[in-house]
């Protein structure tokens, strides 16, 4: 049966006729006359490209080039035809022409490599259409509906409709440490984003420029708020920000709306407008990609992909998908809703490996039987996300809920922004990978959870673990300096959540400090023991202790250097005044603190030995007022008087 299929599928292709269609694919050869350079990359590339690049270490090279222009124009000259737009990762044009003589001519020219029509520039009103997604949005009772799912108090924001869809990935843990996607810029590829320019749920979006702008390689004009809703409920889930309504995954984030996708009909030229969309959000600076897209069957069968298509890249929006991870973004695709068809799997790109590939489940974590199955041979889908029954905002201006891969792919796309958005030093693979070994089905994945549902809080704390080892090592306890004197710096790394004590013992075990923290597991914490120059030289102890763990540091506490027999310091003190003697004589002596008039503040009798060194905390030396004052020494014979000041 499989041979049948492929027969019959390379049969239909090579019958296609040129003269059905007027959009045509021209691959190049190469681009070895190329007027751009490999060391000026500011000529095609935005800032924001080039620094992800150097920022991950991901080299520029010849994919980066725009197609030869003068490859483009030989093409245009050959007869009446009209360039749509290039891709530099297919290092092809795609034009639209009816001259059959042109097509010839440029078939012939030595720097074409192919010549592919992929679909009509008008596309068919009454197509059939195979493989788009049939999303669904059910249009409940909406009041009912707002009032019934609120935002559970204590979290940073007010979810509203949202809050199970987030909280099933303990979403809230990021945004309630401040990582709403601010920084980061989210690409979305979709088939159109109705009245987001009035609609409520993107007031937020608007106010505050977070459109970065729009690109439409469909009808080609500067316009996608006239077009299909589905990519605006896709947004919804996103970038939704009605507090107690609506307030997607990552509200602070950036975007860009790139219509890819022409709903009336299904012609492999939407793979091509999906790779120019991915290598435009590239070139602009894109951290991710979100795509509520796939492609498996046409309008005409000869274009039909197969089963043996899967995971050997060859399909265009499969190899548009992989440099689009290549050059460092984060790609999401939805899985699809095969899951009830004859077809069953996932569809291009959800294939490519690169490709976080996104099922759907409900807000208990139950698989959607639409949600496509993963095609032998590789984890896939990746991960899931609620998209049966998922909160979207409706083109009629109230939230409703919607079933659909388009919709699970969105919702866990923006918690990733938000993520990474906490650890931006970590590349696409990084984060995705702890996304992966966060999932409730890692250790034992399947064809429809894939590795299952990600847990933010613990992809967040994999990544910290990530980040503290590679500041501290293995350890997580540190004190310094060691010898100290006056001051003790502890560091340490969260161990548990809740409450930690730090004591400071002497060698007889007494507790001369202590300090109180709350932690979180991995956080960093900085915290000082002061006002130690009082001790005396000798062994101590700093212990740690929480409700599981207790650890001790040995430190060494510097005995003062003396140059003259009896000093004090510091000078000028406020809160604490050690007296330092090294005692000159040996038997009965007092020190004393005179103020300046004479009077005498504190006196201490002391059995002495000679050349033995005292170390003598003055009390009360903190409520002294400010001025001058004496320490005195007087001994069987010696006597010695020092000047202190009070600041």
């Amino acid at each position: 049966m499989k041979i049948f299929l492929l027969v019959l599928a390379a049969f239909c292709f090579a019958s296609v006729s040129h003269g059905q269609y007027n959009k045509y694919i021209i691959q190049f050869t190469d681009k070895n006359n190329s007027p751009y350079s490999l060391s000026n990359p500011s000529a095609y590339l935005t800032a924001k490209a080039i620094a992800r690049r150097t920022k991950y270490n991901i080299a520029i090279d010849s994919t980066d080039l725009p197609v030869d222009p003068v490859y483009i124009q030989s093409v245009l000259s050959q007869g009446n035809i009209t360039f749509l737009v290039q891709s530099k990762w297919l290092n092809d044009i795609l034009i639209y022409t009816t001259d059959q003589a042109a097509l010839t001519a440029i078939s012939a020219l030595p720097f074409v490599k192919k010549t592919q029509a992929v679909g009509n520039l008008t596309a068919r009103k009454d197509a059939p259409v195979y493989n788009k997604f049939h999303e669904e949005t059910d249009h409940i009772n909406s009041p009912a509906f707002i009032q019934g799912i609120q935002g559970i108090q204590g979290d940073t924001l007010n979810y509203g409709t949202t809050y199970a869809q987030v909280h099933i990935h303990d979403g809230e843990f990021l945004h309630n440490k401040g990582y709403t996607g601010n920084g980061m810029t989210i690409t979305f590829l979709d088939a159109g984003f109705y009245h987001y320019q009035t609609l409520s749920a993107f007031d937020s979006i608007r106010a505050n420029n977070q459109i970065l702008g729009v690109k439409d390689y469909v009808a080609y004009d500067t316009s996608v708020n006239e077009d299909d809703p589905h990519g605006m409920e896709c947004l919804s889930t996103i970038a939704a920000n009605i507090p107690g309504v609506m307030v997607g995954t990552a509200p602070k984030a950036d975007f860009w709306l790139i219509r890819t996708e022409n709903t009336a009909s299904e012609y492999p030229i939407e793979e091509h407008n999906w790779v120019a969309g991915a290598e435009f959000a590239d070139s602009a600076g894109a951290d991710m990609i979100t795509s509520s897209l796939g492609y498996n069957q046409f309008d005409d069968p000869a274009f039909n992909h197969t089963y043996t298509d899967f995971y050997k890249n060859t399909t265009m929006v499969s190899k548009g998908a992989t440099y689009a991870a290549k050059k460092g973004m984060i790609v999401t695709n939805s899985a699809g809703n095969e899951g009830n068809n004859s077809w069953k799997y996932i569809i291009f790109p959800a294939d490519a490996d690169s490709v976080c590939t996104v099922g759907a489940v409900d807000t208990s974590g139950v698989i959607a039987s639409f949600s496509s199955y993963g095609y032998p041979g590789r984890v896939k889908p990746n991960i899931v996300s609620v998209g049966s029954g998922t909160a979207v905002f409706s083109p009629g201006g109230v939230p409703v809920l919607g079933y659909g891969t388009s919709f699970s792919n969105p919702n866990i796309n923006g918690l990733i922004a938000c993520l990474w958005q906490a650890f931006p030093q970590y590349n696409n693979m990084t984060i995705l990978d702890a996304v992966y070994k966060s999932s409730d089905r890692y250790n034992n994945p399947d064809n429809h959870y894939g590795y299952g549902i990600p847990n933010m809080r613990a992809a967040y704390l994999i990544l910290k673990k990530m980040q503290n080892d590679s500041l501290f090592g293995n350890d997580w306890l540190f004190a310094n300096p060691n010898p100290f004197t006056d001051t003790i710096h502890v560091t340490l790394i969260g161990q548990v959540d809740g409450p930690v004590q730090l004591t400071l013992s002497d060698n007889n075990g007494t507790v001369v400090a202590t300090i109180h923290l709350t932690t979180e597991v991995e956080g960093v914490y900085d915290t000082t023991f002061t006002a130690l120059n009082g001790l005396p030289g000798g062994t101590y102890t700093l212990t740690y202790k929480d409700s599981t763990t207790t650890r001790t540091i040995t430190l060494t506490k510097n005995g003062i250097q003396l140059y003259d027999w009896l000093e004090a310091a510091p000078v000028p003190f406020a809160n604490t005044l050690t007296v330092y003697l090294k005692a000159p004589e040996t038997g009965n002596a007092f020190i004393r603190l005179i103020d300046a008039s004479g009077k005498i503040i504190v006196s201490q009798q002391l059995n002495v030995t000679q050349n033995t060194t005292y170390t003598i905390p003055v009390t009360n030396a903190a409520a002294l007022a400010k001025g001058v004052y004496f320490i005195q020494y007087e001994g069987p014979v010696q006597k010695k008087t020092v000047k202190v000041l009070k600041g």
